[in-house]
């Protein structure tokens, strides 16, 4: 296992310096995120694979639920970029890094290669899991990846819908999901990192390295919720879109959907 993990780490860096030279190339440092979802759907998909010599289906299916969620996300993305302009984020750290911007990004993308590699840790661990049996905990992890899957794409498409309509510009959008969360696509990310730990865990400890799955829910966690997601976005928000944030912001969760609350 702990092979498959350096391989899957030398792999990530060699496809990140990758999105570093793209980006270079391009312009347009959005790219990076279509080069890491799909590189780290490329891996999890090997890593799922290599360990299905000890139980096939488990390789096979989960194999399948990674190739599916990096190839909607990364053509999501990909589709997005080409027909937009740079995604803010990278902007914003073009300005603050200035003539340092290439170098230290060089880095920052190699650091992006690690936390995918962590991510592969779930992915191995689910689908090296030694029991033939089809637990009803396994229905319960599949079923999720699949809710997660199909969550975070009608979240896309509702944002897509509304910035599509002439008329919401300049509006914050709370149709939809977005009315019971401010990053619905951000949950259901997560929400899919949770299913490979209820595909890899035994609770009467028959399989300790199912507990090593638990790395995925818990990193993307705190990317989404701490670091370049959900802070950066609404300090964004925050300044373009001023007091009807703070109204959307009191009326509406943070990261899990829940039912929205009344204005103050």
């Amino acid at each position: 296992m702990i092979i498959l993990l350096l391989e899957a780490l030398l792999a990530m860096a060699v496809i990140m310096a990758g999105a570093w030279a793209l980006q270079r190339a391009t312009g347009n440092a959005g790219w990076i995120d279509v080069v890491w979802t799909f590189g780290t759907g490329l891996v999890g998909v090997g890593l799922a694979l290599a360990a299905s010599d000890r139980v096939p289906w488990r390789g096979y299916v989960i194999a399948a639920m990674v190739a599916l969620w990096s190839v909607r996300l990364g053509l999501h993305i990909a589709l997005r970029v080409a027909h937009g302009p740079e995604d803010a984020r990278y902007t914003a750290l073009r300005e603050t890094w200035g003539a340092g911007f290439q170098g230290r990004l060089f880095w920052f993308l190699e650091v992006q290669a690690v936390a995918a590699a962590l991510l592969g840790i779930a992915i191995l661990t689910a689908a090296d899991n030694p029991d033939p049996e089809f637990r009803a905990i396994d229905l319960i992890g599949i079923a999720t990846l699949f809710i997660a899957i199909f969550g975070e794409a009608l979240a896309d498409e509702q944002l897509r819908r509304f910035k599509s309509d002439p008329t919401n510009r300049g509006k914050i959008c709370n149709a939809g999901l977005w009315g019971w969360s401010r990053h619905p696509n951000y949950f259901f990310e997560w929400l899919g990192w949770v299913g490979y730990p209820l595909l890899a865990i035994h609770l009467d400890g028959s399989y300790l390295a199912g507990f090593l799955s638990l790395i995925g829910p818990l990193l993307m966690y705190a990317i989404l919720v701490y670091g370049s997601g959900i802070p950066y976005v609404e300090r964004q928000m925050a300044q373009s879109r001023g007091a009807a944030f703070k109204d959307y912001a009191a009326r509406t969760s943070a990261f899990f959907p829940l039912p929205p609350r009344k204005s103050p």
